[in-house]
């Protein structure tokens, strides 16, 4: 049932129950008559069981997301399981994504929504699909959707690893007045409620937020949030009209060389050797929501304009291209966004069996002007390229699911987009337009459920767009006589899954996926070289996914996720067949306890493996893992204090590390190659005192 939110999980069981379940004898679980199954809720996670189409799909209720302890806004999107949110510079730097055996640099291939509102910004300045998730207010999270893998016929764009929407609250059980001061200059304020006004709620939310980090060279990251919905009507029959706003500035500690630490040239991993790193953003929007249901139909329409602004300057290499001035450089991008959404589901029979279709139409316009500028401590000395982008794109779906018996539905979908790129450069030859469209095919079987577990076969075909000025390129700009490699509007994936979920032990839920997911090729346009990456190269990423949830007692929940994935090039090259940057193992146990008296407290522990960060896998990253806690005591029902301590070992691990030749002040003019990399968080402590009215 795609086109209106599906709340389904990732259901949890051990392996071995799993798959003993294959063996075992088939239960009817509603009449053949009855479509698909309604959400049971058990403990804090609801039921995927008769609902979810995918062994992959799956929903995080507000209750867990309050649950989890988050440096920063975009790691409440962890609660995916396999999903690893990093960073490797400033914090008002989109984050870093990491899934199913992809290095997705800051969005490209995992589509986020906030409100029905995409939050990857197309050819972005620095990178596709650009994900600034530093306006998000936890908060007023009221759940997390999922959905890994393409094949869901609603998700078009960026969605081939995977898509996750988070949906706001239209109105709060309670105000909310929050305190928060910490370590490393770390301060919050946040003030929310939502009054009646009217036939509605009047939701407004202000935070206000400062972190300098652990760095010599402090972060000083400051930004202001705010939101004001007017709501009318519930989120099945209803409507919202909202505001949001969101401005920050900071420093930015880029990854640094090894080799700099080594040598003493820096004091210690903290330290960075360009401190005039950093930038400043800002994102208003307005959006409305519009929703009609009744026992067998529903449609559903959000419209949306969004205004955002990046300002970004970066020193990756030091002095290797410009040992006098240094390799710092500029990407600004301002951009409008339009987007519309609508879908219109029914129930009905089909071949005299029960069915459910949906029809969806998905609407968006970008107008950007953004550029890549040499600069030295943030004053402009040259221009690589400047351009003004109009990127316009169009999707159309349909999908039915189909009970033919008790033990067994089909849900088949297709999409079709449509792209068209006009770019206007500065250098006429790189100028030009640029179209292209594609239909995707989605297909999944569910059988069962038997003795409360269901077996799912998913195949389908996905995709993401590629950026505009990778589409009508002709030349390099920095270097005009030489030919520059154009790239496709559309990148197609593949993508086939076979997965079990599980519910045979009361309170516990488990999926397994096993899964394969085809490039076409992995050529990107290069922000900031201003040109198309040197390869394009087909690859295949197959894996498993085991996730489990366990509602042990009234009081004691226990989260555990494990992921691995195989990544390399499909073609013959000398260079070698590994993916550079793509991740292997990935793990992430969580302790949450609550309901003993005035106490609470959840404890995560987050493994991310090591990683080939060159081609032939001579050289790989370091595992990363980290351990964060939280302590809270309730005062009253109104009134409690949480404590939170981050990678409680002070393990001195990285966020991210690169592997490239830089040049450090006194070295050759050729440089060196060597591990780059951006530290995790030192060990620091934050408290937090909320209260509700």
């Amino acid at each position: 049932m795609i086109g209106f939110r599906m709340h389904c999980c990732a259901a949890r069981t051990p392996l071995a129950i799993a798959l003993a379940c294959l063996f075992s004898t088939p239960v009817l679980a509603q009449d053949p008559a009855t479509p698909v199954a309604t959400v049971v809720v058990e403990g804090s996670r609801p039921t995927g069981l008769g609902v979810a189409d995918t062994a992959s799909t799956g929903v995080v209720s507000q209750k867990q997301l309050e649950a989890r302890t988050v440096y920063r806004p975009g790691e409440l999107l962890e609660a995916t399981p396999g999903l690893i949110v990093s960073q490797h510079s400033g914090e008002g730097k989109a984050n870093q994504f990491y899934l199913r055996g992809l290095n997705l640099d800051h969005g490209t291939d995992l589509r986020t929504t906030i409100d029905g509102m995409l939050v990857n910004q197309r050819s972005h300045a620095h990178g596709q699909g650009w994900t600034d998730l530093n306006f998000m207010i936890p908060e007023l999270a009221s759940s997390l959707d999922y959905a890994k893998g393409p094949y869901s016929a609603e998700q078009g764009d960026f969605a081939a690893a995977g898509a996750v929407s988070v949906n706001y609250v239209n109105t709060l059980a309670q105000g909310i007045a929050a305190a928060g001061i910490g370590q490393n200059g770390y301060a919050r304020t946040l003030l929310a409620d939502s009054p009646k006004l009217g036939n509605g709620n009047l939701l407004y939310a202000l935070e206000l937020f400062r972190n300098d980090g652990p760095f010599i060279h402090p972060d000083g990251f400051r930004k202001i949030n705010a939101l004001v919905r007017y709501s009318d009507g519930s989120d099945t029959n209803g409507f919202n009209v909202t505001l949001m706003g969101y401005k920050a500035h900071w420093n930015a500690s880029d990854q640094i060389a090894q080799r700099a630490i080594d040598s003493g040239l820096l004091q210690n991993r903290f330290d960075t050797i360009d401190p005039t790193d950093g930038g400043k953003a800002h994102r208003y929007s307005l959006s409305a929501a519009w929703s009609r249901s009744g026992d067998d139909a529903s449609t559903k329409a959000n419209v949306y304009i969004v205004g955002n602004q990046l300002d970004l300057y970066s020193n990756f290499t030091y002095f290797l291209d410009h040992p006098a001035t240094g390799d710092q450089f500029n990407q600004p991008d301002r951009r409008i966004t339009l987007g519309f959404n609508a879908s219109h589901w029914w129930r009905g029979t089909l071949f005299n069996r029960p069915s459910e279709t949906t029809v969806g139409v998905q609407l968006q316009s970008d107008n950007i002007h953004n550029g890549l500028h040499d600069t030295q401590s943030r004053v402009r000395l040259a221009t690589t390229r400047e351009d003004h982008v109009r990127q316009r794109s169009a999707g159309v779906y349909v999908q039915n699911a189909i009970t033919w018996a008790p033990w067994f539905r089909s849900v088949l979908g297709v999409r079709e987009d449509y792209y068209h790129n006009d770019v206007a450069s500065q250098l006429a030859l790189n100028s030009g337009t640029a179209s292209a469209h594609q239909a995707s095919p989605k297909l999944s079987l569910v059988f069962g459920p038997w003795n409360k577990t269901e077996y799912y076969v998913s195949l389908g075909r996905g995709f993401h767009s590629n950026d505009a000025r990778g589409t009508t390129i002709r030349v390099d700009p920095k270097n005009p006589d030489m030919p520059a490699t154009r790239e496709a509007p559309i990148v197609p994936a593949r993508g086939l899954e076979l997965g079990v979920r599980s519910e045979l032990v009361r309170g516990l839920q488990t999926s397994l996926a096993l899964y394969r997911l085809d490039y076409n090729s992995e050529l990107l346009f290069a922000g900031d070289a201003g040109s198309t990456a040197d390869t394009g190269r087909p690859s295949r990423r197959t894996g498993v996914e085991l996730s489990n949830y366990y509602k042990l007692a009234t009081w004691l929940t226990v989260d555990g996720d494990i992921a691995y994935a195989r990544t390399r090039y499909r073609d013959a090259d000398p260079a070698g067949a590994y993916i550079p940057g793509s991740v292997e193992g990935v793990a992430s146990l969580a302790l949450t306890v609550d309901n003993i008296g005035p106490w609470f407290g959840a404890v995560q522990l987050r493994y991310f493996g090591p990683r080939p960060l060159i081609e032939d896998n001579s050289v790989r990253s370091k595992a990363t893992s980290t351990i964060n806690a939280r302590v809270g005591y309730k005062f009253s029902p109104r009134l409690r204090l949480a404590v939170e301590i981050y990678n409680v070992t002070g393990r001195r691990d990285s966020a991210i590390d690169y592997a490239y030749r830089s040049r450090l002040p006194g070295e050759a003019a050729e440089g060196k190659f060597d591990v780059h990399f951006h530290p995790i968080e030192s060990r620091s402590l934050r408290a937090n005192l909320i209260a509700n009215f």
